[in-house]
């Protein structure tokens, strides 16, 4: 009952009092570039449909930490662009805490010389925070000698805004990095009408590829990616550094999260994946082994992608070529 009632009044500070809202973080963040970046808008060869599911931390009793987001963009070689629509949905906490952002995508690729490309692009959204009051349960109901005093509920339910983000990535056939500033329009995230905000988030990426093979100069046979992936938001950072290794058609990644000195926690996760990536279908699953100290509390983190690449070219007809950006698609 001590364990249950522990569990409660934590998440009633935080969602309530003491935190500001933050983004989750996808360890596939490749697969759902467009959350990554709004860069990635359209760097696909036709139309694109991405789908990610994560559920983090699942031994932790009375709650629940689900993060789902859908995504669909389209190239538009002829003008050099891409657009795209991505939706997330994340759901927190017995109360059901819920964030939803809906936003329209939009990226444009320059060519700066034979080698190097640089894609800017912008993410106009809907933000919308909601609670689930009736399904809460306070401690003062679990403790039959009223030692602990009740807490009243805010008197709002659900906060709705605008928000906006914008990106820069530069690559060329082996190297790429990118810059995201998010929530740059700071939408509100307050149930008791404070001025609380959504802080803003930068995140900065990128990576190389150390080893690539290619088959008859055109699919890829093997790669082998170092990257990494350092984001920022409010007084929290978060810094993940990682290997992909791909062999037509399965591929293998391990990332750390939690680098000494550049991360808010040093040693937080490590981090296992496996995909299988043909054509059109790429399918990852990922899972996050804690290792600090909620290792024995937590349960880690699962986490499944699904990417369906698809044209509607005709049978015969002439594919556009687009210019690929060398990361990894998990």
């Amino acid at each position: 009952m001590l364990t249950r009632i522990k569990y409660i009044v934590i998440l009633t500070l935080v969602l309530f009092k003491v935190s500001y809202g933050q983004d989750p973080t996808f360890s596939q963040f490749y697969a759902n570039p467009l959350y990554l970046s709004p860069s990635f808008t359209g760097a696909t060869q036709d139309f694109r449909l991405g789908m990610n599911y994560r559920n983090q931390w699942p031994s932790i009793p009375l709650t629940v930490f689900n993060t789902y987001s859908i995504s669909f963009d389209k190239a538009m070689p002829n003008f050099s662009s891409g657009i795209g629509v991505l939706a997330t949905y994340d759901v927190a906490g017995s109360g059901d805490l819920s964030t939803t952002n809906i936003g329209l995508l939009y990226s444009y690729d320059f060519m700066i010389n034979k080698e190097w490309h640089v894609r800017p692009g912008v993410n106009f959204k809907f933000y919308y925070l909601g609670l689930n009051i009736g399904k809460l349960l306070w401690a003062s109901q679990l403790t039959g000698s009223g030692s602990v005093a009740p807490t009243h509920p805010p008197p709002f339910d659900n906060v709705a805004d605008v928000d906006f983000a914008t990106s820069g990535l530069v690559y060329n056939d082996r190297i790429w990095a990118g810059l995201t500033l998010d929530h740059l329009l700071a939408p509100k995230t307050s149930f008791w009408g404070d001025d609380a905000k959504v802080p803003v988030k930068v995140n900065m990426y990128g990576g190389v590829q150390i080893l690539k093979k290619t088959r008859l100069r055109v699919k890829l046979q093997e790669v082998l990616s170092v990257a990494i992936n350092i984001q920022k938001q409010a007084k929290f950072y978060q810094t993940d550094l990682g290997l992909y290794y791909y062999r037509d058609p399965i591929i293998f990644g391990l990332w750390y999260r939690g680098i000494p000195l550049v991360t808010s926690q040093a040693g937080d996760a490590v981090i296992a994946l496996i995909g299988f990536k043909t054509d059109q279908i790429h399918i990852g699953y990922s899972y996050d082994f804690t290792v600090s100290n909620l290792i024995s509390s937590t349960g880690g983190a699962h986490e499944i992608s699904l990417i369906y690449e698809f044209t509607t070219v005709s049978i015969g007809a002439q594919r556009r070529k687009i210019h690929a950006i060398p990361c990894p698609e998990f």
